[in-house]
């Protein structure tokens, strides 16, 4: 299976081309190159680059949420447009879920956490089952990062971007996964993507929309002057 995977939550964004969990190639946008002015350039470039024309791709896999405000509704976007115009099934993945697949296989306990901005972080806590798999122990939950950071029980390991973002205000002896496992990159994206695929998820590509950690600033004020 021909997939692209694409991760536009971060500053800068990701691409990646697999042939079923096979990454064949992949590419970082700098941060001022994350819209959609130059993600397309980028996708058709990298499609190129292995031979393969837009109509071959059979899987568009996307990082749903949270994440930047930008990135989401341009990734979100793009990826809609693209699977419906060549007829290719979409994937969207939670964040944070991302993030626990990409922890060693020797984890079995994490919570994931994402910058929410106002020193506070969207996280949610999983467990990884006997099969591998991972399943979440709560909802995603909006916390202050000093909250966060000290409410994780015994043998529960932290990640995410967050933990280098707001180094500096984190206490010292966290338990951690090791640094190359904080951020997502499009690779897991596509890998993830395959394995739910393989097992017979589809997503609906008329129902996709971003999860974002928080309104707007321009919602919240919105709602402010309502309360």
């Amino acid at each position: 299976m021909k997939i692209l995977a694409l991760e536009t939550i971060d500053v800068s964004a990701g691409i990646a081309l697999l042939e079923d969990e096979n990454v064949l190639a992949s590419a970082v946008l700098p941060p001022q190159q994350r819209s959609a002015q130059f993600l397309a350039p980028a996708v058709r470039d990298l499609l190129e680059s292995q031979g393969w024309k837009p109509s071959d791709v059979q899987l568009v896999a996307i990082a749903q949420g949270p994440g930047s405000f930008t990135g989401l509704r341009v990734g979100i976007a793009f990826a809609k447009i693209f699977a419906y115009a060549v007829g290719a099934d979409v994937i969207a993945l939670n964040t944070l879920e991302l993030l626990a697949q990409a922890a060693p296989r020797s984890v079995s306990n994490l919570s994931a956490a994402l910058d929410a901005q106002r020193n506070q972080v969207i996280c949610q806590r999983f467990t990884r089952d006997e099969n591998g798999m991972w399943t979440p122990q709560n909802a995603m939950e909006l916390l202050d990062l000093e909250d966060w950071a000290g409410s994780a029980p015994e043998g529960v390991f932290l990640t995410g971007p967050v933990l280098k973002q707001k180094a500096k205000y984190l206490p010292d002896g966290l338990t951690t996964l090791p640094e190359e496992c904080w951020q997502i990159s499009s690779s897991v994206i596509g890998k993830t993507a395959f394995r739910l695929y393989e097992d017979g998820r589809r997503d609906d590509i008329w129902n996709l929309l971003p999860i974002y950690s928080r309104p707007a600033a321009a919602e919240e004020r919105k709602n402010a002057k309502k309360a």
